[in-house]
């Protein structure tokens, strides 16, 4: 039997991890067959054996992924169909299908469970959303000079890693701190071999120029050596020889040589205060918090590397409010560590489900013992308590600002006369000069404020359309947009019954558009042309009088155009997802202008790839000498056919 797609994806992932005989039972609904019916028909046929099962609806669509110690026992619970929660029992009710997939042990089956999770997000698992990479600090090993960068993804260059950090801007703190302090070259290697003189970071003490000799390589290579064991964790004996060189160099009258140790000794002392807490008793480790309220939970997480905090962050996973802490920090860790490096120690502000197979699990992945622990008393249970605070802080602010994004939405629903709260706002502009790259784009706002993954841009196409053409760009641009709407999600009807509250939903509520009476003209005959006039509701935004803010006109289907109080909290909301955007737009079109400045003309000849273009650009020069060149200039370069030389002759001679 063919492995559908998924499943091969998922044999490999388990191969990954060391797994063994794989074997899987795909059994489909029968034709009107749902709920507890189709699973009790596959508990007969299941092994008393680990492994991860798949629930799906009639769509195909994942709606749990889950691992038992035994699938036979798991799936016939389920089949009991009563003593479930609300959840489960929805769960069950929308299952026509599952799939398994049998593994060696139930460690394998969690990882394969995480992996699962985060490729599928099934709807009814607990989801890790946000989930970027952490970037780290890179100390090249791989040139004379080593520099120091900040690195995102896979480790492929050669060198030492220090990290993870927080986030980006802690990385750039952190660089700059250390580069007054070791003097590392942060310039990348073509840029180094080509340097004839020291650039500014040398003039301003940033550097200490090894491009051109200003220090000796012993000497650069001892800066190198003192920055590596800072980051190592042995900042204090750092700290110490410099302070002793200092000391050294002033007793020696030698007072602008001193003051270049006293500055580093001030920079390595900003690095510390931004890490904030640094713990004594812990080398390495990485601390969770979790604090559920309003139905909402939030984990905070610390890291500590080399006995130093590289700083934190909040996530706020998606998950059915009656799950208890442990069941969402459990399921929150085998997400996280998916795709991260993991750290000896992981330490929790609650207990987890499965505690030991976790941190077997983790130890597997990892190749090295992982410990979970719940610190009862000392340095860790500090620890522990200062990331629970910070969840807490966290979450209240969340729920603050979702809080007043709820009333901001109910506002704008009774201001604009619609029947319920919008769960989907699409905002539309155009951006270009003068009719050139000209681009179309599209911001989404909701419950949780901007959803930037929903951003689309759309490169005007369309040669019929006039240069200036505002209202032909736009109709393009909801053309495209809903004509695949209707294509991949069908009629809002179909699409809109099914969804959870808490999920931003594919068809929007209502559309604002910027521009007058002329621009909403072009948008209706649109929506009209594919049927949904009905059911989205468009809105216009003229800009006022001489463009003041405040002095908006709105214009709606059956109402005649209107305006705001100035001060209305309604309409400051109106300007902020109109500003946002007229942003996106923007830089939407500053790439694409950049990215025209940069063309070639030979890029638009068929048939001349990069090899080609490469070598008539070595034999001519330019590509505006290749246009002049006639058809035995163009056969003399290597590579070049008679045919593709009449092909490039007539491209730059309409008459060839």
């Amino acid at each position: 039997m063919t492995q559908p797609q998924s499943q091969e994806n998922a044999s490999r992932e388990i191969d990954t991890l060391g797994g063994g005989a794989i074997e899987w039972d795909s059994a489909p609904s029968e034709s009107g067959t749902i709920g507890v019916e189709v699973i009790q028909t596959m508990v007969g046929r299941l092994p008393n054996a680990p492994g991860v099962y798949r629930m799906m609806n009639r769509q195909g669509d994942v709606l749990y992924v889950g691992k038992a110690r035994s699938l036979k026992k798991r799936v016939a619970n389920y089949a009991q169909g009563r003593g479930h929660s609300n959840r489960i029992a929805r769960m069950i009710r929308e299952t026509a299908s599952m799939e398994f997939v049998v593994t060696r042990t139930e460690t394998e089956a969690l990882l394969l469970e995480a992996n699962l999770i985060k490729r599928l997000r099934p709807r009814f698992n607990v989801l890790l959303r946000d989930d970027k990479s952490f970037p780290y600090i890179l100390l090249t090993g791989d040139h004379p000079a080593p520099g120091i960068f900040k690195h995102r993804g896979a480790r492929t260059r050669k060198g030492d890693y220090f990290g993870p950090f927080a986030s980006a801007g802690a990385v750039g703190r952190t660089i700059n701190a250390l580069q007054r302090a070791f003097l590392l070259r942060t310039c990348t290697d073509s840029v180094y071999e080509s340097r004839t003189r020291p650039c500014l970071l040398y003039q301003i003490k940033r550097c200490s120029g090894p491009c051109t000799g200003e220090i000796g390589t012993q000497d650069y290579a001892r800066l190198v050596a003192e920055a590596k064991a800072f980051l190592s964790g042995r900042s204090s004996k750092v700290k110490a020889d410099i302070a002793a060189a200092m000391q050294e160099a002033a007793e020696a009258l030698d007072f602008e040589r001193a003051a270049v140790y006293r500055d580093r000794l001030a920079a390595l002392s900003h690095v510390q205060a931004h890490q904030g807490i640094n713990p004594q008793s812990i080398e390495e480790a990485d601390v969770f918090a979790i604090h559920q309220e309003g139905g909402q939970s939030c984990i905070q997480v610390f890291f500590f590397r080399t006995g130093q905090n590289w700083g934190n962050r909040a996530y706020f996973p998606k998950a059915d409010p009656a799950l208890g802490p442990a069941e969402v920090l459990g399921a929150f860790l085998a997400q996280f560590y998916d795709d991260k490096p993991c750290p000896r120690t992981i330490l929790l502000s609650h207990p987890v489900e499965e505690q030991a197979l976790l941190a077997e699990a983790l130890s597997t992945r990892a190749g090295h013992k992982v410990q979970v622990q719940v610190p009862q008393r000392g340095e860790k249970k500090d620890l522990a308590g200062h990331a629970l605070q910070n969840a807490r802080e966290a979450l209240a602010r969340r729920l603050a600002e979702t809080s007043s994004q709820a009333r901001l939405l109910e506002g704008f629903a009774q201001t604009f006369g619609l029947e319920s709260v919008p769960r989907r706002i699409e905002v539309y502009d155009n951006s270009h000069i003068m009719g050139t790259n000209a681009v179309g784009a599209m911001i989404v706002a909701g419950p949780e404020g901007f959803a930037k993954n929903q951003y689309r841009k759309f490169n005007i196409r369309s040669t019929d359309i006039a240069p200036g053409d505002d209202f032909g760009m736009m109709r393009e641009v909801m053309q495209r947009r809903f004509s695949r709407l209707l294509k991949e999600e069908g009629l809002p009807e179909n699409g809109r019954d099914g969804e959870e509250k808490d999920t931003l939903p594919a068809w929007p509520d209502v559309i604002l558009i910027d521009g007058g009476q002329g621009q909403m003209s072009a948008v209706r005959q649109i929506l009209c042309d594919l049927g949904i006039a009905e059911a989205v509701t468009a809105i216009g935004i003229a800009k006022g009088p001489d463009r003041d803010a405040g002095r908006e006109r709105f214009f709606m289907e059956g109402r005649q155009p209107f305006s705001l109080p100035v001060r209305d909290p309604v309409l400051y909301f109106v300007q902020r997802l109109r500003d946002e955007a007229h942003r996106f737009a923007i830089g939407s079109h500053r790439a694409r202008r950049k990215k025209e400045m940069v063309k070639n003309p030979l890029d638009e000849i068929a048939g001349i790839g990069p090899g080609r273009k490469r070598a008539l650009l070595h034999h001519f020069g330019t590509a505006k000498a290749v246009s002049r060149a006639g058809i035995e200039d163009l056969m003399a370069v290597d590579g070049i056919s008679e045919s593709i030389a009449r092909q490039i002759y007539n491209h730059f001679h309409e008459g060839g």
